[in-house]
């Protein structure tokens, strides 16, 4: 592997907090960030809703008695179609087709990501929504819904990152 092929963490990134790197007195690696969380001008993405400030909201969506989730395509298209009305980046899409059936998928966004694994021969699909910034992650739930002609869909929200910034 060249060094082109590596990058640290925290550098190398166009996007994010700028930072220094360090020891403590126990030769520990430490992160100093040099920007203030409430900084306006940040753009880390981070979420400011409701008093909470969060790193983005995390769907955990299963699709239930659904259909087309054994094909790639139809995965993939309904990838582009949450992308599109959540208002995310996709960076790539990438997807695996089981034997003999299944599927698992990852849409790696600016954003985050949106990842499937399908179980085709009950109906059932398990997709993650991870998405920070302006992106919207629940306008995916009806996207999912009507790609799949899903006869039922759970959806369980995680805001990540909750309580480990207060609101200033």
């Amino acid at each position: 592997m060249t060094k082109a092929h590596l990058f640290q963490l925290g550098t190398d990134l166009e996007a994010g907090t700028t930072h220094a790197e360090g020891r403590d007195h126990r030769g520990h690696l430490t992160v100093v960030t040099d920007r203030d969380i409430f900084d306006e001008s940040r753009d880390d993405h981070f979420i400011r809703r409701d008093g909470k400030v969060f790193a983005g909201t995390h769907l955990i969506i299963e699709v239930v008695g659904g259909t087309g989730l054994d094909e790639e395509e139809r995965i993939q298209q309904a990838f582009r179609d949450c992308v599109d009305e959540c208002g995310a980046t996709l960076l790539h899409i990438h997807t695996h087709k089981f034997s003999p059936q299944g599927v698992s998928g990852v849409a790696v966004l600016a954003e985050s990501h949106i990842s499937v694994h399908t179980w085709p021969e009950i109906g059932y699909g398990a997709f993650d929504v991870f998405m920070c910034g302006d992106a919207q992650p629940w306008k995916a739930v009806e996207i999912l819904r009507g790609a799949f002609d899903a006869a039922e869909v759970r959806v369980q929200e995680l805001l990540r990152g909750d309580g480990l910034v207060a609101e200033g």
